[in-house]
């Protein structure tokens, strides 16, 4: 992160930016760290999650990064469970909204 000193916070990319406030939360050794969207603006080679106490995604694939999982709707905690038994309950919810807006 050392190259990113001597640069403008405005000229840096969103992931340069990304990466920058990770390093700058993981160097006052939070005791928790809550990362929304964590990988959003990384390119695909520095989506790979070192760390993360706590990581909100919408994206099912990042599930497999996950020890265990909690499924919300409305603010209200829906389900919880390991990776595999979260991503086939929410592809269900998913299929079941499907039908009724289809039919």
């Amino acid at each position: 992160m050392s190259d990113y000193m001597q640069i403008s916070v405005q000229t840096l990319s969103g992931g340069q930016k990304q990466r920058v406030a990770i390093a700058g939360a993981l160097a006052e050794a939070c005791k928790v760290l809550l990362m929304d969207e964590l990988k959003t603006f990384l390119d695909e080679k520095d989506q790979i999650v070192y760390f993360a106490a706590l990581f909100v995604t919408h994206r099912l694939e990042e599930l497999e990064y996950a020890d265990g999982a909690i499924n919300m709707e409305d603010g209200k905690v829906v389900k919880h469970g390991d990776d595999t038994s979260i991503r086939s309950f929410i592809e269900a919810r998913q299929s079941f909204y499907i039908e009724q807006i289809n039919s």
